[in-house]
């Protein structure tokens, strides 16, 4: 890999995975060894914050859903501030930044800024979190099509401006941060004619150690959530590629005894 160019006074918005430190790019893990200041994100492990240069300043800035968490506006602020002190500066986000990441937000402020800055593209845990589930995103006996959602508005409700009579349509949907939402969601795609024993996978804490995997079909996926206590964060995916799962859960064949 030919290290890219990461001068002082610049920001790398940078995407850390879905947690597995392994599936950090290369890039990413270059910038992490060479940044000056690390302003991370909630979900980002332990062993990928050892990868940080050992000069480096490591500012937490997670979002957690009913808890305390660092205004938007005011992480926007650090980026500059830190980059106008001529440093160089690694914001890693979980996942993908430009998906459901707020990385959009955070580069439009940069640019108004006039502060230089690059993506990293990461790996999206709505692909990486279903591939260590053992569900293909896609299948050619399944699905041609596939929908990503965000199961939380701003408002903090199920989200209003998505047109749920165009999701129930299409073959596979992954929600991302619905299990506030779920019953709400599922009872909308219900509605809007998806049938309630189509299978949904609930995915928690995807590609770690603590990975869990619920089975369950739309209709009864809420209370299955609730009886078997599926923990944040957690991806639902709903959809047939869920029943190929039985068959592809690699991940539980690699550590059976």
């Amino acid at each position: 890999m030919t290290p890219a160019d990461f001068p002082p006074g610049t920001v790398w918005l940078a995407g850390a995975g879905p947690g597995d430190a392994g599936l950090l790019t290369l890039h990413a893990a270059d910038g992490l060894a060479r940044a000056d200041v690390v302003v991370y994100d909630a979900l980002i492990s332990e062993e990928v914050l050892a990868m940080a240069s050992p000069k480096a300043e490591l500012v937490f800035a997670g979002k957690r859903g009913g808890r305390p968490s660092a205004q938007q506006a005011d992480i926007s602020r650090r980026l500059i501030a830190d980059a106008r002190r001529g440093l160089r500066v690694l914001r890693l986000k979980g996942g993908d930044p430009f998906v459901f990441g707020r990385g959009g937000e955070e580069a439009l402020a940069l640019a108004r800024a006039g502060v230089p800055f690059r993506i990293v593209p990461g790996v999206s845990s709505g692909v990486g979190g279903l591939a260590y589930a053992g569900i293909p995103l896609t299948h050619r006996s399944t699905n041609a099509a596939v929908v990503f959602v965000t199961g939380h508005s701003a408002a903090g409700r199920v989200p209003e401006d998505v047109d749920w009579g165009a999701v129930a349509r299409v073959p596979v949907i992954v929600l991302f941060m619905a299990l506030k939402h779920l019953r709400g969601i599922a009872g909308r795609l219900l509605a809007n004619g998806r049938g309630g024993g189509t299978p949904v996978a609930i995915v928690s804490s995807a590609t770690t150690a603590a990975q869990r995997v619920i089975i369950t079909d739309l209709a009864g996926c809420a209370d299955d959530a609730a009886a078997q206590n599926a923990r944040p964060p957690a991806l639902v995916v709903v959809g047939e590629v869920v029943r190929l799962r039985e068959q592809l859960d690699w991940l539980a064949a690699a550590v059976r005894p």
